[in-house]
């Protein structure tokens, strides 16, 4: 068990889905077999969410709030809770025997309650005692609406671990993808396609495969306009920027089998068919959208999600990041049947970066 790594789970807005997913994703007693797991968050909310998972599925969970990560006990059934205090119970509406969704949006309360779970996650990583960090929804509106001014997870981490090149990569099944830009305006992020920033986030996506155990990573490279700009006729991107890129990373040994950027609209399928382990992509949507074409499925006939897959790695810093890859659900939190899939998927990803890390 000692051999285990630690997980350090951000419980996410207080108000979203991040407690309930959070206890379902812990009812699995085989997450025990392969990891640690701690919650750093807020007792009142978990024993809530607890509450809410037996009146809604059965599960018999229970909560136990401890002060320091040498306090855990990482026994199946009963989920061990850094608590750090800042919501009580009558903060949160609603009651558990009858559960309903909250009604609630972003809020300041919330927010400042969610910078601080992923503040102390990432201090709990820089200082050893968790293996790996694993963060639940945030709001970003909610974040800045309490004075943290920040577009995402990826920023807080990059700002608090000191860390310059960074990248975020999302990931289902074998479909991986990394950006060079992610939360600024399209408009914006057409003058962020520039040598170095690409040459950079092709760097991290190489050594991100080899953090989780590929050991030839074979990389794609999207262009940024229809048909890689055909010469120039629809941009110059390609020719000025991405390709400069993409020769100089071929000179240090990265393996880019077209030894050219490939046009957006075929890169995917090509890397679903196996042709690339990871694709570098251009900004924030560009990648965001096959990756959850493949990863949510809707079960229109029933009225609900079947699936909420994916997973959100931060590469680059000195410390292991993977997310969910959706958002707080603020319209159905607290009514219990919010998805956890993403979220085991997140954990699956950090038990491995842990365990290939630990093997370096």
């Amino acid at each position: 068990m000692n051999q285990l790594p630690i997980l350090g789970i951000s419980m996410g807005d207080p108000f979203g889905n991040g407690p309930e997913i959070t206890v379902k994703a812990l009812s699995d007693r085989t997450i025990y077999d392969r990891c640690r797991p701690l919650v750093i968050g807020d007792l009142s909310c978990m024993e809530y969410a607890a509450k809410v998972a037996k009146t809604v599925s059965g599960l018999d969970m229970k909560v136990r709030p401890i002060h320091a990560v040498s306090e855990a006990e990482f026994t199946y059934g009963v989920i061990d809770v850094y608590d750090l205090g800042l919501i009580k119970a009558s903060d949160i509406p609603g009651d558990p025997s009858n559960p309903k969704p909250f009604g609630l949006g972003a809020t300041a309360l919330g927010g400042e309650a969610a910078f601080q779970y992923v503040k102390t996650v990432i201090e709990l990583a820089m200082a050893g005692k968790v293996d790996a960090t694993i963060t639940n929804a945030i709001s970003k509106e909610a974040i800045n609406m309490a004075g943290h001014h920040y577009s995402g997870h990826t920023e807080i981490y990059a700002d608090y671990t000191h860390t310059k090149k960074y990248t975020m990569m999302l990931a289902h099944e074998d479909l991986r993808v990394v950006h060079v830009s992610t939360h600024v305006s399209l408009r914006q992020a057409c003058d962020l396609v520039k040598k170095q920033r690409v040459l950079d986030v092709i760097r991290i996506a190489n050594e991100g495969c080899k953090a989780i155990g590929i050991k030839e990573p074979k990389i794609g490279v999207a262009g940024l306009n229809p048909h890689c700009g055909e010469h120039g006729m629809f941009g110059t991107e390609e020719i000025e920027e991405i390709q400069p890129a993409i020769d100089a990373a071929l000179a240090e040994g990265i393996n880019i089998p077209e030894k050219k950027p490939t046009p957006p609209d075929t890169v995917f399928s090509k890397a679903i068919g196996g042709w690339y382990d990871i694709v570098v992509v251009m900004y924030h949507d560009q990648g965001h959208i096959p990756l959850k074409v493949e990863g949510f499925v809707y079960n229109k006939a029933e009225g609900h999600w079947d699936a909420v897959a994916g997973v959100n790695v931060t590469l680059g810093l000195p410390i292991i990041r993977a997310s969910v890859d959706h958002g707080t659900g603020f319209g159905h939190a607290g009514n219990g049947g919010a998805n956890e899939l993403s979220l085991v998927n997140a954990m699956d990803y950090g038990i491995r970066m842990a365990n290939a890390k630990a093997e370096q």
